[in-house]
């Protein structure tokens, strides 16, 4: 691994939370980033207006990898309101921080988000 990663950034790589399939989900969805081939397959289940669980499948980097595992942990729980309100920041802070070149990676967590949460 590239010592340009944070630590929490490997970390989530290496054990990413929330990956998986989510055959009861509320809504799926499935965002590409045609620059560098990165997919994100994102799963919701929501129940009571909050999000109770929450799944993804990536193929892509190391950061894609890793922003959609720390995405996963920060909206699971979150009412739909707070979920919306999340921030890219709030992710590429929880990663601590991520290279330049990575950067992308939080954008395609976004987006898969906020594809989910309008076809609610």
């Amino acid at each position: 691994m590239s010592p340009m990663y944070s630590p929490q950034v490997l970390d989530h790589f290496q054990n990413p939370r929330n990956a998986g399939d989510l055959p009861d989900a509320t809504v799926s969805t499935e965002v590409h980033n045609p620059a560098c081939g990165d997919v994100l397959q994102l799963s919701l289940k929501v129940d009571a207006g909050r999000i109770s669980d929450v799944r993804f499948r990536a193929k892509g980097c190391v950061a894609s990898m890793a922003c959609a595992s720390a995405m996963t942990g920060l909206v699971k729980g979150r009412s739909l309101a707070e979920a919306r309100q999340l921030r890219r920041e709030e992710i590429v802070n929880t990663l601590g921080g991520l290279p330049e070149a990575s950067v992308h990676a939080s954008h395609l967590a976004m987006d898969a988000l906020s594809v989910a949460l309008k076809k609610l």
